[in-house]
């Protein structure tokens, strides 16, 4: 007798939330280390001698509170239970927690759950999980940062066209390579196109490769719908910004963030669901 669907499912939802807690710390540290990476290469560049940086990456220093340095112990780090459990506040000075810590951690524990209960346990279920938490990661930074790191979108663009070769997604190989092929340099034009017309930069560099990445895991037939889909909400939420006053300096909005979401969206419904929610 099989492991019953529920269980699976189960088992990944609860797994989505442990990894939702990580990526909150990756959303808030890892473009923090790259600043500090980048300050120390342009020391070394420019001659200068840097003092030893304190220990800092994704698990030293342990968490603490922002504003008292309260450090947060193992009980006051359950995913979403905490939150609840201390009301949303620092038990240290009371201060609020974003309720986004919580959210991540329920939107990670949905990703790995609905994986769970479509493929069950198998390598299908695992890459696809993978896939989730990484671009759910990926939004967050570029949203606070219009940073899409190499380091994350590279890895997960041969991770899609590693798992079309093993046959663990529904993409065949060819499909996913020229998929990759297909989002970067379309991408790539659009921006040259843009600057030449403009003389300003409509999107940074992390976009192609992130359009690439989505191209190698959905194959070149999904390119068109995903970049409809995150273009029109886009427009939408940028428009809605411009009228509320949300607009950053210089009145940009990143584009990474709705990619992201076009991609989860494309893993949840498919691409032909994009096109019909875009009326196509």
């Amino acid at each position: 007798m099989g492991v019953p669907q529920w269980l699976d499912a189960s088992f990944f939802g609860v797994l989505g939330l442990l990894i939702g807690s990580f990526l909150n710390v990756v959303i808030y540290r890892f473009p923090v280390m790259l600043e500090a990476q980048w300050k120390a290469e342009c020391a070394e560049l420019a001659g200068k001698d840097t003092a030893p940086a304190k220990k800092f990456n994704l698990a030293v220093p342990r968490s603490r509170c922002l504003k008292c340095g309260h450090q947060i112990r193992w009980f006051e780090n359950i995913p979403v239970l905490s939150y609840l459990f201390l009301c949303g506040k620092c038990s240290g000075c009371a201060a609020p927690i974003s309720l986004r810590y919580p959210l991540v951690e329920l939107a990670s524990g949905a990703l790995f759950f609905y994986c769970g209960w479509k493929w069950g346990l198998t390598p299908s279920a695992l890459v696809w999980s993978g896939f989730g938490a990484t671009l759910l990661a990926l939004g967050f930074i570029d949203w606070d940062t219009t940073l899409l790191p190499d380091d994350m979108t590279l890895p997960l663009l041969w991770a899609g066209l590693i798992a079309a070769a093993l046959q663990w997604t529904s993409v065949t190989l060819p499909a996913a390579l020229w998929g990759a092929v297909a989002g970067y340099v379309s991408l790539w034009l659009v921006y040259w196109g843009f600057k030449l017309v403009t003389g300003k930069e409509g999107m940074g560099f992390g976009d192609f490769k992130l359009f690439a990445t989505l191209g190698a895991w959905f194959g070149w037939q999904a390119l068109v719908p995903i970049i409809l889909m995150a273009s029109v909400i886009g427009a939408i939420v940028g428009i809605a910004m411009k009228f509320s006053s949300a607009l950053r300096e210089g009145g940009y909005v990143p584009f990474g963030p709705f990619l992201a979401g076009a991609g989860l969206t494309a893993m949840f419904f498919g691409a032909d669901a994009i096109l019909r929610f875009v009326g196509l």
